[in-house]
C-alpha cells in the first residue's frame, strides 16, 4: 500500500511538471512562442530526487507547495476560456490526486513506523 501511494504521488508530480512546461511552452502560452511562466515548473524539479528517494520530509513540504498550483488551476478554470480552462482543470485534478496520495503515503509510513527511508 505504501508503494502504491508513492507511485501515484510520483507519477502525478512528474505529470504536473510536464503539464506546466508544455502549457506555457506550446499548448496555450500567454504569448505566441512561449512565455516565461514556463519557469514555474523549475520549482517542481527541486523536490524530485527527494520524492524518488522517498524522503518523508520532502513529501511533507511538497504537500504544501502543491496547494499553490491547485490555487492557480482553480482560478484559471474560473477565469480563462477554452483550451486554457481544460489545461487548468487537468492541473487541478493532478494537484488533488498528488495531495491525496501524498497524505496517504505520509500516514502509511508513520503508521508503519518508517520515519526514515
Amino acid at each position: 500500500m505504501i508503494n502504491a501511494a508513492h507511485l501515484v504521488a510520483l507519477v502525478t508530480w512528474i505529470a504536473l511538471t510536464l503539464l506546466c512546461v508544455a502549457w506555457e511552452a506550446f499548448l496555450a502560452p500567454l504569448r505566441p512562442g512561449g512565455s516565461l511562466l514556463m519557469l514555474k515548473a523549475l520549482q517542481l524539479l527541486v523536490p524530485l530526487f527527494g520524492l524518488l528517494r522517498e524522503r518523508l520530509y520532502t513529501y511533507r513540504w511538497t504537500s504544501l507547495l502543491v496547494l499553490a498550483y491547485f490555487t492557480e488551476g482553480a482560478v484559471r478554470v474560473w477565469v480563462e476560456p477554452g483550451r486554457v480552462r481544460v489545461l487548468a482543470a487537468i492541473e487541478v485534478g493532478l494537484t488533488v490526486t498528488y495531495f491525496a496520495a501524498c497524505l496517504a503515503y505520509i500516514r502509511l509510513r508513520l503508521r508503519a513506523g518508517l520515519r526514515t527511508p
